[in-house]
């Protein structure tokens, strides 16, 4: 310890020794401005002129667009945004295709260039009689389906089985870009949809409506119950089309999507799917 005292008494001296800076007149040699100054005090200043720089600099940096200019930083909405634009994009040339079309034809009617269709008259009595003699079945049909029916009766093999989920086909919910898929680990038990103002939300199993109403959390919320022991679950939507107790078919509209670029920006269509009390999830039984 006496040693290592003796070592360190030397280094602290040289640090806390004061040197003089002058200034001096080149012409009189006269000291116009000095400053006393040692090296602990230089090492002091120099710390804390690059530790105010570095905060500066990072205030500047997340609180101005100058962080949009660093490799490898974006803003978490920028993917979403990209998304809608493109969607918008595409709906936009879709219309004016249409409306081109529509044009087109009008001009061509103004014109004189399209001609109106021609009108044939049809016999609807000869063709309902046409229609009458094929749907009726022949002596020989008969008789071969009888024997047929009769055969089969008490052949085992030709009754159905039960359907298995397999067997089920499953309608999209609706139309969109998944923008966050399930995930149990984070408690994401469905899939957030980005789509369309005022899309239609399709039953994906034909069913029973069994919950529909509003909530704070996730708007209006609709539940349909399906065979085999399904339950889907539809959220964030701007309007409910069905009802509780309300038969539905799959791929029938029971809803309608709000717009996801508006006030609602971050309301984007949630969808569930569940099977016996556990989450599905949906992209293993619906293609999107």
């Amino acid at each position: 310890m006496k040693k290592r005292g003796i070592s360190l008494k030397p280094f602290i001296q040289k640090m806390r020794f004061k040197y003089r800076v002058s200034i001096l007149n080149e012409n009189t040699l006269e000291e116009s401005w000095h400053v006393r100054l040692s090296r602990f005090s230089v090492f002091l200043f120099a710390s804390t002129f690059t530790l105010l720089t570095f905060i500066i600099l990072t205030i500047l940096i997340f609180t101005t667009p100058i962080r949009n200019y660093l490799p490898g930083y974006g803003d978490a909405g920028n993917r979403n945004k990209i998304i809608q634009n493109s969607m918008r994009a595409d709906s936009l040339m879709k219309q004016i295709e249409l409306q081109k079309g529509y044009m087109d034809i009008l001009r061509g009617i103004v014109t004189g260039d399209i001609k109106p269709d021609s009108i044939a008259s049809l016999d609807s009595v000869g063709l309902k009689d046409r229609a009458q003699i094929l749907l009726d079945k022949s002596k020989k049909e008969k008789e071969f389906i009888e024997e047929y029916e009769e055969q089969e009766k008490y052949n085992l093999a030709s009754i159905d089985a039960k359907p298995n989920e397999n067997m089920y086909v499953f309608f999209r919910p609706t139309r969109g870009v998944i923008s966050s898929s399930f995930n149990i680990s984070e408690n994401q038990f469905g899939i957030n949809m980005i789509t369309s103002p005022n899309e239609s939300v399709l039953s994906v199993l034909g069913g029973t409506v069994v919950y529909a109403a509003f909530t704070f959390d996730f708007g209006w919320v609709i539940q349909v119950q399906h065979d085999n022991n399904y339950l889907s679950i539809y959220k964030n939507n701007t309007r409910l089309l069905k009802k509780v107790g309300d038969e539905v078919k799959a791929g029938e509209s029971i809803a309608i999507t709000g717009d996801a670029t508006g006030k609602n920006a971050g309301s984007q269509f949630y969808f569930e799917l569940w099977k016996q009390g556990k989450p599905v999830n949906p992209e293993d039984v619906i293609i999107f």
